[in-house]
């Protein structure tokens, strides 16, 4: 399956679809009891379907996620995948950022990685140093992109006052049902600054699917889709944003790739916009938010 891409004026390009990989090999430590055989599996079983971007984090399962990676990407032509890993919060300062990207491309088994992205911002740690230890990364061609995750457009602003290279996607829990990234201006700025939202828990862990909403039911009738493609359709709609999504269940799997090969209307996109009931509007702590907090 061809996944379509979304392209930036900058040439930057990122499928509309990518395979999460929290809690692959365990949540925050890794899980000694966790089936990694099946992680592995499930990785090389979305890369066959075409799912080429791959996103991961020093932070998921204590590196253990980007081993399982290394291992699935074995014998595919790297040049077609990307991969995206995240630094920690907690390794913000110029030589843990370093020591972080050394440490990832080791565990990745990779020369290169195609995103690098602070996971989290960190507001005891001064942004102009760690965008001087990520732009040193991309100068001595250890990464090849820049990106953010959990950052505000205010935050994002200035991180990329910092750089001289693009940050070419800022990664943000946004959904049919939370949308405080919507709210606070966060996705508005990225559509008209050149920046990919890489939307993550499109499905918010299987709301859409549990809980009945009519306006859902509705639309689901009228395409023939199941609540999870609603979702992620009326997602990868929206100027500049994908998204990514992580199962073991090939079913599942099936179903979300089903969502990206047919389009909702646009009085429908903006029906789910302005209509689903009971949104989120604002921004959540994340737990590595919490995890920064000093005590």
């Amino acid at each position: 399956m061809k996944i379509p891409v979304k392209k930036l004026s900058s040439g930057f390009e990122l499928p509309v679809f990518g395979f999460g990989t929290w809690q692959v090999g365990g949540r925050e430590t890794r899980n000694l009891e966790n089936d990694d055989k099946a992680d592995i599996f499930a990785i090389k079983t979305a890369i066959g379907m075409g799912v080429t971007h791959i996103d991961t984090s020093e932070w998921y399962a204590d590196g253990h996620a980007e081993v399982l990676v290394g291992e699935a990407i074995k014998g595919f032509d790297r040049s077609k995948i990307i991969i995206t890993s995240k630094v920690s919060p907690l390794n913000l300062h110029y030589s843990d950022i370093i020591k972080s990207a050394q440490q990832s491309l080791k565990r990745l088994n990779t020369d290169y990685i195609d995103i690098y992205a602070i996971h989290n911002p960190n507001p005891y740690i001064d942004i102009k140093e760690s965008m001087s230890a990520l732009n040193f990364l991309v100068e001595k061609q250890y990464v090849r992109f820049l990106g953010l995750s959990n950052f505000n457009k205010e935050q994002l602003k200035e991180a990329q006052e910092n750089s001289p290279f693009k940050i070419v996607c800022d990664h943000l829990h946004y959904n049919l049902k939370h949308r405080g990234p919507l709210t606070d201006g966060t996705i508005e700025y990225c559509q008209n600054n050149d920046v990919i939202v890489v939307a993550w828990r499109p499905v918010q862990k299987g709301f859409f699917s549990r809980e009945k909403v009519k306006l859902l039911d509705h639309l689901c009738m009228k395409y023939d889709k199941t609540p999870n493609q609603i979702a992620i359709n009326w997602l990868i709609n929206q100027k500049n944003v994908v998204t990514i999504s992580k199962t073991r269940d090939i079913n599942h799997l099936v179903e979300n790739l089903g969502a990206i090969d047919w389009k909702m209307n646009q009085g429908d996109i903006d029906l789910l916009m302005n209509d689903f009931p009971d949104t989120v509007n604002t921004v959540e702590n994340t737990t590595l938010t919490r995890l920064i907090q000093p005590s």
